[in-house]
């Protein structure tokens, strides 16, 4: 109990040292545009292959479960419903913290390890806000797009497969789309991913920033990144969910 006591109020001192006005503004936003690059654009390939191939399964599963029993139009609206509310905001974090926060963790416990932290603080520069300020930011602003992406993914596949298999005709699954569609579950749904973007990035960095030891310890510390990681976001996600659906 104690320990997580520490952590906890060491985890909110970091964040208190982190999120502060950079000291060099140009510095500042090339890291902002490399790790936009880094955690975004490079993670586009696995959240595209991810929710094309859920969002099939999900119209299949459908199509199985209700076969003979239920309007072949709700394969639309469990596909949509599936990929806006749980699968695009939770699942692709989820999957992404072992490929985002990971690479963050070992990126800054390396650092640390190899005292390029130590040598940032002799200088006089807020190694904390320096390293991962522009990574919280980053993930922040660019994971809602990726969720986007994934959620338009994952609904188009699951027309193309419903269609090309014959498991119900393309006006179906439209209708199937459309109805009793409500907008808020969108803006619940990047609520819940923007939340989830910055649990990532600053457990992760925080892991990071405060590792010791050598190569070991830095894998461990990518370990604990992500663990924590999803725990928390599951946690977040029941928070969440009761006030925004309640």
């Amino acid at each position: 109990m104690t320990s997580l006591l520490f952590h906890i109020g060491r985890y909110f001192a970091f964040l208190a040292a982190t999120l502060r006005k950079p000291q060099k503004t140009r510095v500042f936003f090339r890291a902002l545009s490399t790790e936009l690059e880094l955690i975004g654009i490079q993670s586009l390939g696995i959240v595209a292959l991810l929710a094309m191939f859920m969002g099939a399964v999900i119209a299949i599963q459908t199509a199985h479960q209700i076969s003979g029993w239920i309007p072949a139009y709700s394969i639309g609206f469990t596909v949509r419903q599936t990929m806006i509310l749980e699968f695009a905001p939770t699942i692709i974090p989820v999957i992404l913290s072992g490929k985002v926060g990971s690479n963050i963790a070992s990126q800054i416990g390396t650092m640390r390890v190899s005292e390029q932290i130590d040598a940032l603080e002799v200088m006089g520069v807020a190694a904390a806000s320096h390293l991962a300020l522009p990574k919280i930011i980053a993930g922040v602003l660019i994971f809602p797009f990726l969720v986007v992406i994934a959620m338009v993914l994952g609904i188009g596949s699951g027309a193309w497969v419903s269609d090309a298999t014959n498991l119900c005709s393309m006006s179906d699954y439209q209708y199937g789309m459309q109805i009793d569609f409500d907008s808020f579950d969108v803006i619940y749904a990047l609520c819940k991913t923007t939340v989830f973007a910055g649990i990532i990035t600053s457990v992760s960095a925080y892991h990071g920033f405060y590792t010791s030891g050598g190569a070991r310890e830095v894998g461990e510390s990518s370990t604990k990144a992500v663990v924590y990681s999803v725990v928390l976001i599951m946690v977040a996600n029941l928070v969440i969910t009761q006030l925004m659906l309640t």
